[in-house]
């Protein structure tokens, strides 16, 4: 039992995406470990990468065709969106978000499993009406799938979490095969009403606060101080970075959330230029593995959903790297498998795993399978 349980996971495990993502773990390990000598985030990390990794490989070994049921689907959709609820009504601010459910010594964030949720919404919901996709109406309906965590989320507030949301949408969206000049429409009346708002409805204050969100380099010492100070430690960094250990804006406590937010930030300073290219090498490993995966997959749900994860990793990367080297708000989102926390470790493990199952059941899936998807059945 035990070796055919090792057959499935070795015959099912795309190799490749596994070992890029391990560099990358330990890249995060080592530089949230380096300025301190007992470090609590060292410590959970390692359980949180444990969990996330038994994780991995337990849904890459089970057949997963359960998630494609529109029962088991919504009724995952509806407890993740009502936990988001429960957090904005009852939910005690931290850094001024009611973003995690504290249970003592870890806490549980449920806005990055239901962008996972989002993803397997969309894959279903598209995947079934390929046929009439270039009807308008399918914008607007995906829209509101979300619409709906988007909405819970930006209410906390957490603006990163919901960029990465309106990315996951607008990216599937685009590749459903949906009509361009009606998303266009739609983003046309959208910038309108905003410049409505601007001109007429915004405050001057209103005005400034928004400007100084977008641009937080023009207020260094209040807003912008984080994003200035990330700024200078990627700078710092030049080719060959100060040594792991040595990063001085780490090290002195001008960068704040090195563990999290701002980990790119500490690895350039202290990795440099050639660190920077080792790993976008590791996470461009990955994307190419997520959709070639996806591009095989037995039905549109298997190609839809790898798609929707591809633009899942890609809108965490280019959000925290353009936030740490102030080309973008400081909005507080998680880099892929090197930030410190729990709850996207295990989220972005899981949605590899169900993606290595779908791999792995690609090969047996029944042909009626593929015509039922086609008919709506």
């Amino acid at each position: 039992m035990i070796r055919e349980f090792l057959r499935r996971i070795y015959n099912g495990v795309d190799w490749i995406l596994f070992f890029a993502v391990l560099p990358a773990l330990l890249f995060g390990l080592v530089t949230m470990s380096s300025f301190a000598e007992a470090n609590v985030f060292f410590d959970r990390q390692l359980l949180w990468i444990t969990l996330g990794i038994i994780l991995f490989f337990f849904l890459a070994s089970i057949d997963v065709r359960l998630l494609k049921q529109s029962g088991v689907l919504v009724t995952l959709f509806l407890f993740f969106s009502g936990l988001l609820l429960l957090l904005d009504i009852t939910g005690s601010a931290v850094r001024g978000a009611k973003s995690w459910f504290n249970f003592g010594s870890f806490a549980f964030e449920p806005s990055e499993p239901i962008k996972l949720l989002l993803i397997l919404m969309l894959a279903k919901y598209f995947s079934r009406r390929h046929v009439e996709i270039a009807h308008y109406k399918h914008i607007l309906v995906s829209g509101l799938y979300a619409l709906i965590p988007l909405a819970l989320i930006i209410f906390q507030p957490d603006f990163g979490s919901g960029l990465v949301i309106f990315l996951i949408w607008l990216g599937m969206v685009m590749v459903s095969g949906v009509s361009k000049k009606h998303l266009l429409l739609i983003f046309i009346v959208g910038l309108m009403s905003f410049s409505f708002l601007w001109i007429s409805v915004f405050k001057p204050y209103q005005k400034e606060r928004i400007l100084t969100f977008i641009h937080p380099l023009t207020d260094i010492r209040g807003a912008g101080y984080n994003a200035y100070q990330s700024t200078i430690a990627v700078g710092s960094g030049q080719v060959l970075g100060k040594g792991v250990g040595y990063g001085t804006q780490s090290r002195l406590k001008f960068l704040p959330e090195y563990e999290t937010d701002f980990v790119f930030a500490a690895f350039a300073e202290e990795w440099g230029f050639v660190g920077v290219l080792m790993l976008f090498f590791l996470y461009g490993v990955l994307v190419w593995r997520i959709l070639s995966n996806a591009l095989v997959g037995t039905t549109n749900f298997e190609m839809l959903f790898g798609m929707g994860l591809a633009i899942f990793f890609m809108s965490h990367v280019l959000v925290n790297i353009g936030m740490n080297i102030g080309l973008l708000p400081v909005t507080g989102i998680p880099l892929p498998f090197m930030s410190y926390g729990g709850s996207h470790l295990i989220t972005e493990f899981a949605g590899l795993g169900i993606l290595m199952s779908m791999r792995r059941n690609a090969r047996v899936a029944h042909r009626d399978e593929i015509k039922n998807e086609f008919l709506g059945i």
